[in-house]
């Protein structure tokens, strides 16, 4: 089946313009009679909800959380892009589109990066009316530093919590709503299925996480904004309470889940210290302005260094291995992220890593600090540089930081198209739980771009189109199927509980996790791939056989809460080994080891995989269907990429 993303015919320019003149309207007196459900309250969740509420309609948001300002989207802390060219250095919404492009290794939609570049110079403008604290040059303007792949200086920041910011924003946004009583919000509260009326999504079937209630609400929307599934890996620089569930679950209900296998692996994290971690540290992007990479030239310098005979300060200048600077010299530092994790991957596998394990490499600010003063380098990053220094024991002022490539962001998602509309009529997903703007990789600063440009600029327009189509007439909450669905919640709950076996959760969610890190993560190969898929089925029978859930539902039960979520996970871990396997090509973040140029960069194989591949599911412990979405390039043209 090949899909269709109902993209606009005409010139790439014009195609959001014309398409929201196309789209059918709700007038004001009628959208009170409709009802939305959104799902997550973060960034994308947050603004969909506070826009939507503003226009008229009534609108139920979940989130998991005790408050929405806990949404995982606080911990983005570098900065968000915007086509602004503040600083006149030669950038325009083409240029952001062109990176972005890119940066996803060509692998995204053309329709959908264009339009998020076009309208990322209004988030700035919503942003700052809302009171986000964005830094600020002495004249005034709004200041601006560079990120990886790109040439010039696009993102907006506030220090180091830039996310937490921008949540701030929407959540004051969200927050007038429901002192307004058009949005109800329901915290601690998770979505444990859709519902789904005659192929529309309908509603959806919750669980109360403090008294273990299952409810069911109605509505003639549901909107999906509950974030990425980088906690496949257990280990990575997602919030430990950040899962797939939601939007796996409507994945079994027919919406098709596109590209899984894409992750993305940030270089800028704090390294792996023992088995006893349950989630990493990411340090921001936004060090690799000033900070510089490094290693030792030598494995027996770099040995001396994990044996403490020897100290960073004591390598000289010409003993050390700047490797991105020496092989990137346009971009330096500032190469993408893939690029920049498989190169710290590729020193530390010749031995030359920095720390204990040989699993590190130096973030150094010796000559920034040198250059610019201290002073200067703690108003830039200073609660950064705190952080770190809280976590290690070490002071980054003083000696370099020690960072290591760790699982990041997912840009792989349910599938949508030009209307952030899923192949369930209704059934819509917003920001990172969607896969449409980033393709194989996604360039930092992005992602606090494409959550809010979803919620507050592209889901008003066209989530109005398809609720005139349908009516206002009230969605019937006594509907067999809304039964159907809480019976099939309260089923599952009792069957993990029913178990009763000898290991915990957490046993099987870090095994699953080592499978996908090890076969599944910076490199990939059919060997291993297919030694995974293997390894997993035993391991999700094993679950289903010996895991052991404590308590009972009716009741604050965080181990029923994981043991639910990590039974998805083990579900999505063998799909992203098939859609990784299918692959047979290595692009942006999915790195194939047979398919690389001779200096060891992503090869891509445009005439077999220039498509989405979006996947449905068939039934329980059968494989799933790949359905095909071409991606056609009108306005870039397919080139190797190249940051050197």
């Amino acid at each position: 089946m090949i899909l269709d993303s109902k993209t606009p015919i005409g010139p790439l320019a014009e195609k959001w313009t014309k398409h929201k003149f196309n789209s059918k309207l709700v007038n004001p007196a009628n959208k009170r009679k409709y009802e939305v459900i959104v799902v997550g309250t973060g960034l994308a969740g947050a603004s969909a909800a506070a826009s939507l509420a503003e226009l008229g309609y009534n609108v139920k948001a979940f989130c998991f959380q005790d408050s929405p300002r806990r949404a995982h989207s606080i911990a983005a802390q570098g900065g968000i892009n915007a086509a602004k060219n503040y600083q006149n250095d030669g950038d325009s919404v083409y240029r952001l589109f062109y990176d972005t492009i890119k940066g996803g290794d060509y692998r995204s939609r053309e329709s959908n990066v264009y339009r998020l570049a076009e309208v990322s110079v209004n988030i700035i403008d919503q942003c700052v009316a809302q009171g986000v604290p964005f830094a600020r040059e002495y004249g005034g303007l709004l200041a601006n530093r560079s990120f990886g792949g790109a040439q010039v200086s696009r993102t907006f920041y506030a220090r180091g919590q830039t996310g937490q910011q921008l949540l701030l924003g929407a959540y004051s946004a969200l927050s007038r709503q429901v002192a307004n009583g058009k949005v109800k919000l329901y915290p601690r509260t998770e979505m444990m299925d859709v519902v789904t009326i005659d192929g529309h999504a309908r509603g959806i079937v919750t669980r109360n996480l403090i008294t273990g209630a299952i409810e069911t609400h109605a509505a003639h929307a549901v909107l999906l904004c509950s974030g990425g599934y980088g906690n496949v890996f257990f280990l990575s620089t997602n919030a430990m309470g950040s899962n797939v569930t939601a939007a796996w679950r409507a994945h079994k209900k027919g919406a098709y889940f596109a590209n899984p296998c894409y992750t993305q692996i940030h270089p800028t994290c704090i390294p792996v210290s023992g088995d006893h971690q349950s989630k990493l540290t990411l340090m921001s992007e936004s060090l690799r302005n000033d900070g510089r990479v490094w290693v030792p030239k030598t494995k027996e310098t770099a040995e001396k260094l994990r044996k403490g005979e020897i100290k960073p300060k004591d390598i000289k200048e010409e003993d050390r291995d700047y490797y991105l600077e020496r092989k990137y010299p346009s971009f330096g530092n500032l190469v993408p992220r893939d690029v920049a994790s498989r190169n710290a991957k590729d020193v530390c596998d010749e031995g030359r890593g920095v720390n204990e394990t040989g699993q590190a490499v130096f973030l150094d600010f010796r000559d920034a600090i040198n250059r610019d003063g201290e002073d200067a380098i703690r108003a830039r990053y200073g609660n950064l540089f705190d952080m770190y220094q809280q976590i290690t024991g070490e002071n980054p002022y003083q000696t370099p930081m020690k960072i290591y490539p760790a699982v990041h962001y997912t840009m792989g998602g349910l599938w949508v198209d030009y209307n952030l509309s899923t192949t369930v009529p209704g059934l819509y997903s917003l920001g990172e739980a969607n896969f449409s703007d980033h393709g194989a990789n996604r360039l930092g600063a992005s992602a606090l771009m494409q959550g809010l440009a979803d919620g507050y600029f592209v889901v008003p327009y066209t989530i109005g189109d398809y609720l005139a189509q349908i009516g206002p007439a009230p969605v019937d909450a006594n509907h067999p199927e809304f039964a159907k669905a809480e019976k099939g919640v309260k089923d599952a709950i009792q069957k993990l509980l029913s178990i009763n076996g000898t290991k915990t959760v957490d046993y099987f969610h870090k095994a699953l996790g080592h499978i996908m890190w090890e076969y599944c993560g910076m490199a990939r190969n059919a060997e291993g791939l297919t030694k995974a898929k293997g390894m997993i089925q035993e391991l999700r029978k094993e679950f289903w056989k010996d895991v052991k859930v404590l308590g009972a539902n009716e009741e604050l039960n965080q181990t029923l809460e994981k043991a639910s979520r990590v039974a998805d996970f083990l579900e999505l871990g063998e799909l992203m080994v098939d859609d990784a396997l299918n692959r047979n090509e290595s692009c942006g973040g999915h790195f194939r080891t047979e398919s690389q140029t001779p200096e060891g960069e992503a090869l891509r194989d445009d005439e077999n995989f220039a498509y989405v591949a979006a996947w449905e599911f068939m039934a329980e412990n059968a494989p799933e269907t790949l359905h095909k979405e071409p991606l056609v390039f009108e306005n870039v043209k397919l080139t190797q990429r190249s940051y050197k």
